[in-house]
């Protein structure tokens, strides 16, 4: 997937930070395992996993805040499913991990801005290029959206395509996200989760009228920044930018 994480903000956080690891390190002692097969831990950790973003929530109505019920999702959502074995005990920390394939999941922070930022609403289509593994979608689809995501890498692809097996209202496919889902199209929001040079036309043209994109955009060995493109009911765009992040490019032949 194509992760993303920001680039400033940990020094600034640190008291958090410090706050969240105490606690995920009490949530991480054996606990008994619940009906859906998660355990108290991990259910714990997620609580603080979202406690520790509801700190950082920001001032409603700027551009960096995240949405009550974004958090809400974020506290439903099994992350630890989304990671490989081997990253489990640390699926509720606020950072990225790496999903195999030279690929990550987003941090935390940076799925629960980006939803924000596009604000999705049940009845919804919204596209999400890059699905890695799969946590985006599914917090997309949480809100009752039907969710169109596209994932280049194979292996990704299919399982991702098996974890998102519960959601009913996602639908997934093995493709060059820079061209888009032309036959799904036109979509109230799309979310991509790779930096790409610039913002690609086709997404911009499969985008509904009223539509928000959100897109990172930059070199890869340069600062990337978090792009909200907006498409008004005249078709008319403006683009506005977010804040500095660090994502995986955007690949394919284009």
């Amino acid at each position: 997937m194509q992760g993303g994480a920001t680039i400033a903000g940990i020094a600034r956080r640190s008291v958090i930070v410090l706050l969240w690891s105490l606690m995920c390190a009490v949530c991480l002692l054996p606990s008994p395992t619940h009906g859906n097969g998660e355990t108290g831990a991990q259910a714990a950790a997620r609580r603080a996993m979202v406690a520790g973003l509801r700190a950082e929530a920001g001032v409603p109505g700027m551009r960096t805040h995240i949405d009550d019920d974004v958090l809400a999702v974020l506290g439903k959502v099994p992350r630890h499913r989304f990671v490989p074995a081997n990253q489990q005990r640390h699926a509720y920390e606020n950072r990225p991990l790496s999903i195999g394939q030279g690929q990550t999941i987003s941090q935390p922070y940076i799925v629960a801005l980006m939803t924000s930022l596009v604000a999705p609403q049940a009845g919804q289509k919204i596209l999400e290029i890059g699905t890695g593994s799969g946590y985006q979608a599914a917090v997309l689809a949480e809100f009752g959206a039907q969710v169109y995501t596209i994932e280049i890498i194979d292996a990704l692809a299919v399982q991702a395509a098996l974890q998102l097996r519960h959601y009913p209202n996602v639908q997934t496919r093995i493709g060059d996200g820079y061209h888009g889902w032309a036959d799904a199209a036109p979509f109230d929001a799309i979310v991509v989760t790779a930096a790409a040079a610039s913002i690609p036309p086709p997404l911009v043209a499969q985008l509904k009228p009223g539509g928000r994109m959100v897109i990172p955009v930059g070199s890869v060995f340069f600062t990337q920044t978090l792009m909200l493109v907006e498409k008004d009911i005249d078709g008319d765009v403006r683009t506005r930018q977010v804040l500095p992040v660090r994502f995986v490019p955007l690949t394919g032949k284009h």
